[in-house]
C-alpha cells in the first residue's frame, strides 16, 4: 500500500512542535556484558514538517546533552564530562533527516546524527502512532524510533577493563525516541 496524505487519517502539511510531556527519548548500552544501563535525556526539542506528500516531511531532534539521567548522580556526572558527551563542548546531540520511506508496517527515517562534533548517517526504524483531536483541540501525531549506533563512532570510547575480561561498556548503545507533536496554528 502506497503512503500518502489520503491513506493517513488526519493527516496535515504543517509544522509539529513537540509535546514534552507526552514524549521521552532513553538508550541502553551493555554493562559488565551481562546487563543493560539505561538512560534518559529528560530536555530535547523534536521538530516534525509534513510536506503535500508525507515522504517529503522532515525530522529535527535536538538533545540537551546536561539533562542525561542514569539514576545515579556520579554517573550522570561522567558521562557529562569529556570522557564521554564533553557536554559543555558539545551541549547537543542533533539529527537532521534526509529521508522518510514506509515498508510495510515500518517508517524509516534516515538521516544525520551530530554527538561530540561528529556527524555520520544513521537509519530509525519505528511506527508512526497516528494523529488525533486531544482533549485541548489541539491536532497531534505520536511515532516511536529506534536506532543502535556503535558509540566509538563518535568519540564516546572511554571504558574500562574487567577483571573476569572483557570491559565495562559495550560498544553498541541503542536510542529511542517516543515523541508526541502537535500541530502548529
Amino acid at each position: 500500500m502506497t503512503t500518502t496524505a489520503a491513506t493517513i487519517p488526519g493527516y496535515a502539511a504543517g509544522t509539529w512542535k513537540l509535546d514534552a510531556m507526552h514524549s521521552e527519548i532513553t538508550f541502553s548500552v551493555r554493562h559488565l556484558a551481562i546487563s543493560k544501563v539505561r538512560g534518559s535525556f529528560g530536555t530535547f526539542d523534536v521538530t516534525v514538517v509534513t510536506g503535500e506528500n508525507p515522504m517529503d516531511s522532515t525530522v529535527a531532534v535536538s538533545i540537551e546533552v546536561a539533562s542525561i539521567a542514569t539514576g545515579q548522580k556520579d554517573r550522570d556526572a561522567h558521562l557529562r564530562a569529556s570522557d564521554f558527551f564533553a557536554a559543555e563542548e558539545f551541549p547537543t546531540i542533533d539529527f537532521v533527516s534526509s529521508s522518510l520511506t514506509v515498508d510495510g508496517d515500518d517508517w524509516i527515517i534516515a538521516g544525520d546524527l551530530t554527538m561530540r562534533g561528529v556527524t555520520k548517517p544513521v537509519t530509525f526504524t519505528g511506527e508512526f502512532g497516528g494523529i488525533t483531536v486531544n482533549g485541548y483541540g489541539m491536532t497531534v501525531a505520536g511515532a516511536s524510533f529506534t536506532t543502535k549506533i556503535n558509540r566509538h563512532d563518535f568519540g564516546v570510547s572511554w571504558n574500562a577493563a574487567v577483571e573476569a575480561g572483557g570491559f565495562t561498556l559495550g560498544e553498541q548503545v541503542t536510542i529511542n525516541i517516543d515523541a508526541q507533536v502537535a500541530l502548529q496554528a
